[in-house]
């Protein structure tokens, strides 16, 4: 079976840069734990050598060591916290070159050696740019209070981890920096009350986040709060905004420059475009569709043998309906924890996109699908696995394309789409056109038809992958072609037969 025996690796990402991509996987991410970790090894040894005129980054050492063990004996659990991984590629990009810049006064050749090899590894401004970018996805697909987050209270998280005054400024900042002035607000406020609780900063201060919040709400034409935060400005004894090159001018209650922005990130869309986002959000959240008691009793669950095939007629495999029109059905226990850990071992080494494996793993599960939907799968697309860290998402998009109907293998008949982990929070599979939500189930797959039996493509399959609030998503999903089922899923004379 040539097509069966091999899978390819595709990492579904959010951002379009390929470098920042790669530090969006927790699986990727991993690795950086345990380079940071190694960081800290080799700084403690180069401050045991000059210890007496270093004090004060041995104790900066300390702290991360700390963090480093704790996070580095369970790191998927550990980057399954977004504020944790965000705070993971901050201090590489950020903190440690702080640090680099501090050691290199006094040279040490083993520290910075080691230091110098690892850079080429850190992620660089663009990947911290688009962790705090995912930070704000996810604030709006759950509708979190920013205050939430920095305390890291996120829920399904069993663990905390905040974010610090200068965290929340930074985030501030990446908005600013994005012309998205709502979360700029949003953050600076939380910045701002940071600040006005106690907490110190070496690099920011009040005068400075007003000045921010000054500008954010100019841009958004909300003249009130302008007015409100030059207020506590003047209070501060500063009388000018330098971002606005204006001083003294807030009080003529005049709307002028820019409309209030859109508080989305898709800003530049069209409106129906904006309001599918919005739908997508919802159904997200939970808010969307609700099906109907009558069409909810006529959903089952069942054992399934495939019309008594030889494999399963004497274990039948639990089958559950997810959705009616279209009938999307999930298959419990189909596959087993040492095949899923088997798949992601395989998959977690790969950056490239082509790179094709053989294994025994992957033949046993190719014949399964096989097997359970009746699909011939000679023709269908590769195994693939994709795995989704921080913010992790796939924006609504439909398997069947007008492409593919000109090739060889044909359109993509149907999807497969197994569960490698659970998902504390976030992170379901959600029909847009439907309303129909699937959870992440460990162990379980996903099955749907995307075109009717007559060939036309069923529009009511279009579906997303929600971002990940909390753990880490693995799934891995085959895409089964139209040649080779002409004798197994016969055509019908209606478009929607």
């Amino acid at each position: 079976m040539f097509c069966c025996c091999c899978f390819v690796l595709i990492l579904l990402f959010t951002w379009s840069s390929a470098h920042n991509d790669f530090f969006t996987s927790i699986g990727q991410m991993t690795d950086l734990l345990f380079m940071e970790k190694d960081l800290v090894s080799s700084l403690k040894d180069y401050i045991r050598a000059e210890e007496h005129k270093l004090e004060q980054i041995k104790k900066w050492a300390d702290r991360l060591d700390v963090l480093s063990s704790a996070a580095t004996q369970d790191p998927e659990g550990f980057l399954g916290h977004p504020v944790n991984a965000f705070k993971l590629i901050k201090r590489l990009n950020t903190e440690w070159r702080e640090l680099e810049r501090l050691v290199l006064r006094n040279m040490s050749g083993a520290f910075i050696s080691n230091l110098t090899i690892q850079r080429k590894n850190f992620p660089n401004d663009d990947d911290q740019t688009g962790a705090a970018k995912a930070m704000m996805r996810l604030q709006d697909t759950y509708q979190l209070d920013t205050n939430i987050i920095s305390t890291g209270e996120l829920p399904g998280s069993s663990s905390v981890a905040s974010l610090t005054v200068d965290d929340c400024y930074d985030l501030g900042k990446v908005a600013y920096s994005e012309a998205d002035y709502y979360h700029t607000e949003l953050w600076m406020v939380q910045t701002l009350k940071q600040l006005d609780q106690g907490e110190t900063s070496n690099l920011v201060d009040a005068i400075t986040v007003l000045d921010y919040l000054i500008d954010s709400a100019y841009q958004q034409g909300e003249l009130e709060r302008e007015l409100n935060f030059t207020k506590r400005l003047l209070e501060l004894g500063q009388y000018c905004s330098l971002k606005r090159k204006t001083c003294l001018c807030y009080f003529c209650k005049e709307r002028v420059g820019l409309d209030n922005m859109n508080r989305h990130s898709y800003r530049g869309r069209p409106d129906d475009d904006l309001f599918h986002m919005r739908k997508y959000e919802q159904l997200c959240r939970g808010e969307g569709i609700r099906m109907t008691p009558r069409r909810q009793s006529r959903l089952f669950c069942r054992y399934y043998n495939n019309n008594r095939h030889p494999r399963y007629v004497i274990g039948p495999v639990r089958q559950e309906d997810e959705w009616d029109h279209p009938r999307i059905v999930r298959y419990h226990n189909i596959v087993s924890d040492k095949e899923m850990e088997k798949v992601k071992e395989l998959a977690k080494p790969r950056v490239s996109p082509s790179i094709a494996y053989e294994d025994p793993v992957v033949d046993k599960i190719n014949q399964r699908i096989e097997d359970i939907t009746g699909l011939d799968i000679t023709t269908a697309d590769d195994l693939q696995v994709a795995n989704y860290g921080i913010g992790g998402q796939y924006e609504p998009h439909l398997d069947f394309r007008q492409e593919f109907e000109e090739l060889g293998s044909g359109n993509r008949i149907a999807t497969w789409l197994l569960y490698m982990s659970d998902v504390p929070a976030g992170g379901a599979t959600v029909f847009t056109e439907v309303g129909a939500a699937v959870q992440p189930i460990k162990g379980t797959a996903v099955f749907w038809y995307n075109l009717f039996p007559s060939g036309e493509g069923d529009y009511r399959t279009e579906h997303a992958a929600c971002p990940v609030l909390v753990g880490s998503k693995w799934v891995s999903n085959k895409w089964i072609r139209e040649r080779g089922q002409e004798f197994r899923r016969h055509c019908g004379l209606q478009e929607t037969d």
